[in-house]
């Protein structure tokens, strides 16, 4: 027979062997599911790390709970623990199911239930179902249900309750040491504090030339500058050469020559 649970509600179990099978709908956009499992003391914690059993720790040191994965079946994809109740130690008052979807809330997982089967019986039909309806749909961590004990036997309580801060913060509640340590971005080096050092030389970039607004670029400073133009007249002749009388000849510039003599300049300068 089996039990349809609501939230909150529990049954007896008469299974000693219980695989508890977390299944959703797939679709575009729906996240994949973990399903996991935290063994806990009377004072609903954790005794060590070594009773948080999940994918990176699939089996429990006691050997009677473990983590069996993922299947595909027809009605959806499942993630499986299966525990030992018979064999569970003493220590042990709760088993907590849990399914966690890290970074993706629970509202975008359509379908989401977690069944109990008695492991002895092969094809068997789930002795319990419960339909997770997420309370904000924006939990990233569910508690789905949870295995405790009753006298000499135990029973299962169906919960749905949520963490927004997904399966590191639900793990921290019950004592799980989370290692928050993260790699250092490297930092900058810094401007040397001893008195008296200077930061290593920096190679210096060559600058480029300026425009010149439709002239010629400057020459480098390590050259002669070019003569540059004057507003459209030509260019004026190097500093070595003799400057232009603006139309006169050039001055002399060596001793005249003692044979020179002027060619005539008319009659109007010849003596009679």
């Amino acid at each position: 027979m089996t039990h349809a649970m609501l939230k909150g509600s529990n049954v007896p179990l008469e299974a000693t062997t219980v695989r508890a099978v977390v299944r959703w709908t797939p679709g575009q956009g729906v996240p994949d599911v973990d399903a996991s499992a935290l063994l806990l003391g009377p004072d609903g914690r954790v005794r060590s790390d070594e009773d948080f059993v999940f994918y990176n720790q699939p089996r429990h040191p006691s050997g009677k709970i473990w983590w069996l994965g993922k299947k595909r079946t027809a009605e959806g994809p499942t993630d499986t623990i299966q525990t030992d109740l018979a064999g569970v130690e003493a220590e042990v008052s709760r088993i907590v199911l849990v399914a966690s979807a890290e970074d993706s809330p629970f509202e975008r997982v359509p379908g989401l239930c977690v069944l109990l089967y008695d492991a002895r019986v092969a094809d068997g039909d789930p002795i319990v179902t419960f339909d997770i309806k997420p309370e904000t749909g924006k939990e990233t961590a569910l508690i789905c249900g949870e295995l405790y004990r009753r006298g000499e036997g135990w029973k299962f309580r169906a919960l749905g309750e949520g963490y927004v801060n997904g399966l590191k913060g639900l793990a921290t509640d019950f004592g799980i040491s989370v290692d928050e340590s993260e790699e250092a971005a490297p930092q900058p080096a810094s401007t040397p504090e001893v008195s008296g050092a200077l930061p290593p030389e920096q190679p210096t970039a060559a600058v480029p030339a300026q425009p010149g607004y439709g002239y010629p670029p400057s020459a480098p400073t390590t050259q002669q500058p070019p003569p540059t133009t004057a507003y459209g007249y030509p260019h004026q002749p190097a500093v070595t050469a003799a400057r232009s009388g603006y139309g006169y000849p050039p001055a002399a510039t060596a001793a005249p020559d003692p044979d020179f003599r002027l060619p005539p300049q008319g009659p109007q300068f010849i003596r009679p």
